[in-house]
């Protein structure tokens, strides 16, 4: 509401055209606010390839689409890696490319917040008993311009954050891969696996039978022999259908839209290493660049700052000023100016103050429930490699070679004539769990080390949500504007 008359004095040029240095002061900052040449993927490609290996794709054009599709049908060609299956999610997940959107609002809040809001024009005009009034004023945000600077720190962190929040779901994109991918070359070895127990069995069954109409083998041994065939046909029926339903768990991870079946993967799982990793000061390490820890962070330093410009800005909320000229047919042009902001009568600002307060605990107690929870479950994923490890290399070293030489030692009492075919058949079937294990241990330690890695570096690896959107911290600021 104006709290000053209008001053009057010699007739001026008209207010549109005369530039105030408010006018002036909002032109030049409103220059300084621009749009990043990358939109702020670099920095989101950057903690992600330390992270993971490899680069994420912005696909805003027709050529980073086209070469993406290229890249992609390079990797089709061949049977997919680990690495392989990681980068053609990175280039083809459209979930991730939708998330990648947030980035471009985010600059765009970046922007907004460095340019002073929009001067206001008004125009009145009033007639009667031959005379007319004209009124025009031209109003400026002068709250806004004072807040200029820290709103736009506020907006600054809102923006890092959302670069953290790209990569934070760049990474979980590339960590669900890459087990999505030794799950399903697991399945598709164990398939495998089953067909050629199978195959043994229906052999068996077939010269069982036989046996049984020559006479030379009892009802109890081939009904045995039998039933083994149909555990078998069982093992296998599931195996496909685990199989199947790995490689379509592969398929959403990748975000793959195309023939399942043109995803070629290898026979098998890689080998092991010659020995573990070693990870040193995990829990240091998971602190200092654990995406979901920086994240936390960054929520609880843009609330603060945000708190401290609501606290600036309790008693007043609304402060607009401009020039004002009148005019009447006449009489010569009064020009002057107008001052308008909301007196804190009844609103003093505590309730804005105090609620920014309780945000900021909020983020500052959720940040340290992040870090204790990624202490946690950086020392249960080392844990869990280790043993993964050592359980692989024991089927490797000890369980596998021992039942191979069980099995080339029946075969030699089978070639004296010291056993017959159907013990050396036996033996043959005690070897399928061993053998099923021993992948199911290779397979869980390609998977316990991703997780190890995306607990040191990238987020939490049991898929749970680490902070909660970074949405406390526009209400705090926008409580000042």
């Amino acid at each position: 509401m104006p709290i000053s008359p209008p001053r009057r004095g010699r007739a001026g040029p008209p207010a549109m055209l005369r530039f105030t240095p408010l006018a002036l002061a909002s032109l030049v900052l409103a220059g300084c606010a621009s749009f990043s040449p990358d939109g702020g993927f670099g920095r989101v490609e950057q903690l992600t390839q330390d992270r993971t290996g490899l680069k994420p794709s912005l696909q805003r054009s027709a050529e980073a689409s086209a070469a993406a599709r290229t890249r992609i049908d390079e990797l089709l060609r061949q049977p997919l890696s680990a690495d392989g299956a990681v980068e053609l999610a990175l280039l083809g997940n459209r979930d991730l490319q939708a998330r990648y959107a947030d980035l471009g609002i985010a600059e765009a809040d970046l922007v907004r917040a460095g340019r002073l809001a929009n001067p206001s024009f008004t125009f009145g005009r009033l007639s009667g008993h031959g005379a007319v009034e004209i009124d025009r004023a031209v109003i400026f945000d002068v709250l806004g311009l004072l807040t200029l600077p820290v709103a736009r720190q506020v907006e600054q962190q809102r923006f890092e954050q959302a670069q953290l929040q790209a990569a934070y779901a760049t990474v979980d994109v590339a960590a669900d891969a890459r087990r999505a991918y030794f799950e399903a070359v697991t399945a598709e070895q164990l398939v495998g696996y089953h067909l050629q127990v199978q195959e043994a069995a229906d052999a068996t069954s077939e010269l069982a039978r036989r046996m049984l109409a020559a006479g030379n083998f009892s009802k109890l041994a081939q009904m045995r022999e039998q039933a083994f065939q149909a555990e078998a046909s069982v093992q296998l029926a599931r195996a496909r259908h685990q199989a199947v339903a790995a490689r379509e768990r592969l398929v959403r991870a990748l975000g793959w839209d195309g023939d399942a079946a043109a995803l070629k993967l290898p026979e098998r799982l890689p080998d092991l290493p010659a020995k573990p990793a070693q990870p040193r000061d995990a829990e240091q390490m998971a602190m200092a660049r654990r995406l979901d820890v920086l994240m936390a962070r960054r929520d609880a330093e843009a609330t603060a700052r945000a708190l401290g410009l609501t606290r600036a800005t309790r008693f007043i909320n609304v402060l607009h000023a401009g020039y004002q000229n009148q005019s009447t047919s006449g009489e010569p042009r009064s020009n002057g100016y107008e001052i308008e902001l909301s007196l804190p009568l009844f609103d003093f600002g505590q309730a804005r103050v105090a609620r920014a307060e309780a945000i900021y605990m909020q983020s500052v107690d959720r940040a340290a429930a992040v870090a204790t929870r990624a202490r946690s479950e950086v020392r249960e994923a080392v844990s869990a490699y280790r043993t993964a490890f050592e359980l692989a290399r024991h089927y490797r070293d000890e369980v596998v070679p021992l039942r191979q030489r069980i099995s080339d030692e029946q075969l030699l009492r089978y070639n004296g004539m010291l056993a017959s075919v159907f013990e050396l058949l036996a033996d043959s079937r005690d070897q399928v769990a061993a053998v099923t294990a021993a992948i199911e241990a290779q397979r869980d330690y390609w998977i316990a080390d991703t997780r190890l890695q995306t607990a040191l570096t990238g987020l939490s690896p049991t898929g749970a949500s680490a902070v909660a959107p970074a949405a406390a911290t526009p209400a705090a600021a926008g409580a000042a504007h």
